[in-house]
């Protein structure tokens, strides 16, 4: 199978542990049988390789992400880059471009595109891959996966199909409607558009060629911020009329919020968290070092990190977006490819981080202009590398770098810095790369 698996987010609806370059498919919340944590995107990319190990598997997401999902899937997984926000239709566009000029896959070959986010179990994967196979056999140019409601949600946009066969043709599509106007068309039949699709690649290469110009993936990326902003249902879905749905009535659960996440979590508490016998449906997960005791709470949720707080009835968790965009609060917290860092503290003219790198990574060979810094070693060893000179490096070691100088560090085993930044313009602009020569 060749699958588009489309990454987007802006971090608002999972505040506060998501953010701009954390939203909510990184943050790692759900129980390996290891007891470890995994993310939303780890597991999918996961439950893809144990269903299908030969699975060709492309992320299109913005470049904002690419550090953390090299993070948490590797260097080697697929990544097409979309150079600016500009809706799906064309972000689809983009990497099914990618996938024929770049990675070599055939215009009649079927791909899969669908969201990197669902709750989903098994069955999900068995009927991706039967929508792999009506892709390439049937007569269809688009072949959906509709799925069947649960109750008349208003979240999602809905999918009328022409009979109640396992597969059928499309009546028509219908719009996010109200919950009365949703059980009308549940009693219809409909299916929830939850935005799993697949197609042969020449067809949505042919419809991109006849809505934008450009004439390969190279000159498409190049061209990409000008481009018109359309979802790929306005775009394609709604203009096709060969076109057919596959029902599936399987575990599927779009989890959009912190009442909707909650409601898959393997256990209560995550992170350092005590809850009296009197609490009911409490859910806390906090990222601090310190506790947190709940009691005698109903219905609640509690999200703690470097960011803020959260502490909100399940139900109103749902509408906290409008507040959320009224902070105006720095990153705390990111993932990168070499490793993460964790804001600590911030003053008036310093700021106190603590960074972990992997064993075999390394940070940019970069200087700032306008701040000094300090990195004391915690644990690990590795080597730095200040203005050309390198330097072995375990815990209880010392380095300090004056503006302007040249430096990057280099993780022999997993290594924990805190590094001090004083300055008067503390900025994350301030930065400039350069080549390492070794």
């Amino acid at each position: 199978m060749h699958i588009i698996l489309l990454s987007g987010g802006s971090g608002k609806r999972l505040w506060p542990l998501s953010n701009e370059v954390r939203s909510k498919q990184f943050i790692k919340l759900f129980k390996r049988p290891d007891d470890t944590y995994e993310s939303m995107v780890q597991r999918v990319y996961r439950q893809i390789l144990t269903a299908d190990p030969t699975a060709d598997v492309t992320i299109a997401t913005s470049k904002s992400q690419v550090a953390a999902i090299h993070n948490q899937l590797g260097e080697s997984v697929g990544i097409c880059v979309e150079p600016c926000r500009r809706d799906t239709f064309p972000a689809i566009a983009l990497a099914s471009a990618y996938l024929h000029d770049v990675i070599g896959v055939r215009g009649e070959e079927p791909v899969i595109v669908c969201p990197v986010d669902p709750y989903v179990e098994e069955d999900y994967f068995h009927a991706l891959k039967e929508l792999d196979q009506l892709a390439a056999k049937s007569d269809a140019n688009l072949v959906l996966m509709g799925m069947e409601p649960t109750y008349p949600s208003e979240k999602y946009g809905y999918i009328i199909p022409a009979s109640k066969d396992p597969v059928s043709a499309v009546r028509s599509f219908k719009e996010k409607p109200d919950a009365e106007t949703a059980a009308a068309y549940i009693a219809q039949g409909a299916l929830w558009n939850g935005g799993v699709f697949a197609y042969r690649l020449g067809y949505v290469l042919q419809r991109a060629h006849a809505l934008i110009d450009f004439t390969d993936y190279q000159d498409l990326f190049d061209r990409y911020d000008s481009l018109t902003r359309i979802s790929f249902d306005y775009a394609v879905v709604e203009q096709e009329s060969r076109i057919q749905v596959l029902r599936f009535n399987g575990s599927w659960k779009d989890i959009g919020t912190w009442n909707t996440l909650t409601e898959v979590m393997d256990e209560p508490c995550v992170g350092n968290a005590i809850l009296n016998q009197t609490c009911e449906n409490v859910h806390v997960i906090n990222e601090l070092d310190m506790p947190i005791l709940c009691m005698g709470l109903k219905d609640t949720v509690i999200s703690a990190s470097p960011e803020g707080i959260l502490v909100s009835d399940k139900e109103q968790s749902s509408y906290m977006k409008p507040f959320v965009d009224k902070i105006d609060q720095q990153i705390m917290f990111a993932e990168k490819s070499w490793g993460s860092f964790r804001v600590l503290d911030v003053e008036e003219e310093s700021m106190t981080i603590k960074v972990t790198l992997h064993p075999g990574h390394r940070m940019n060979y970069h200087s700032h202009a306008r701040r000094d810094e300090t990195w004391t070693i915690l644990s690990g060893r590795g080597r730095t590398i200040v203005d050309g000179m390198e330097q072995a490096v375990q815990a209880g070691d010392v380095i300090t770098m004056q503006a302007g100088c040249k430096h990057t560090v280099i993780a022999d085993t997993e290594l924990k810095i805190m590094e001090v930044q004083l300055g008067k313009d503390i900025s994350v602009h301030d930065k400039q790369k350069y080549e390492l020569e070794q």
